[in-house]
Order: C-alpha cells, then structure tokens, then sequence
C-alpha cells in the first residue's frame, strides 16, 4: 500500500439503538464522513469544492461491510480508509474501523463509487488529480 488515511470518529448518543450500541447503519455514515476527510484532510481538496467547484461527484453504487466487534456512545474509533481497486470511472474504497481505546477491529467496508458530472449526473473518467489521490491510498496487490 502506498498509504492509508486514518481519520477519528466520535460515537455520538444519536447513533447508538437500544441495545446501547452504534445502530448498523451507522457505520455507512462513518464511512462516508470518512470518505469526505480523505479528500479535505489526506487530499488538501475540501470536498464540497470538489463537488460545488469542480463539478465532480462520487456517488456510491455498492456497499456492504461486516461487523466484528460493537461500539458505544462516547468511544472512538479509527477508521483507516484505503482504495482496494481503481478504475476508469469507478474506485473501491476500503473503511476499516479499529475502537481508539484498544485497537479491537470493529467493522470492515466497502464501498464502489463512480465518477459524475455534477452537471449532467452521467459517468466521467475519473479526473487526474483525483486519480492522483485516490492511487496515493491504493493498496498494492497480494501474493
């Protein structure tokens, strides 16, 4: 890998359910904030430029993640955001998100996203400075 952005995320009251625990759904919030930290903080790009300014969306097309150990109100957990696989127009980012306190692995994502045109909402190639970004986190191949 060439590098991995890490971003904190607090566990705020509202995101946790009955059990006392961060709702699923949650996590896709997470991911997605930290998402919009990779371009502002990793990439020096604030990422309602990229997407009022440059006129460039990504919108998710897939995601899924699997759950491996809950988080509560008031924990933190370090989500480690990666691009697993790089496209043309699309890229598959990889979230995963370790509690602050101890580094127990908490939840793996996934999420595929394509490139648009803010203006017609139609694919794009992924434009070169983002591409340029987005190969910065690219893990390198196994084996």
């Amino acid at each position: 890998m060439n590098e991995a952005f890490v971003t904190r995320i607090k566990v705020g009251f509202a995101d946790v359910d009955h059990a006392g625990i961060v709702f699923y759904p949650r996590f896709f919030e997470y991911f997605h904030e930290a998402f919009e930290a990779f371009f502002t903080v990793f990439g020096g790009m604030p990422y309602h430029e990229v997407l009022n300014r440059d006129r460039v969306g990504f919108p998710a097309v897939r995601a899924e993640a699997d759950y491996q150990s809950p988080l509560r109100y008031g924990d933190e957990v370090d989500m480690t955001v990666t691009v697993a696989r790089l496209g043309t127009k699309s890229a598959g980012f990889r979230y995963v998100g370790r509690r602050a306190a101890d580094g127990t692995p908490c939840v793996e994502g996934r999420v595929t996203i394509v490139t648009v045109s803010m203006d017609s909402f139609r694919g794009i190639p992924i434009p070169d400075k983002f591409r340029a970004l987005f190969e910065r986190a690219l893990e390198q191949p196994s084996g």
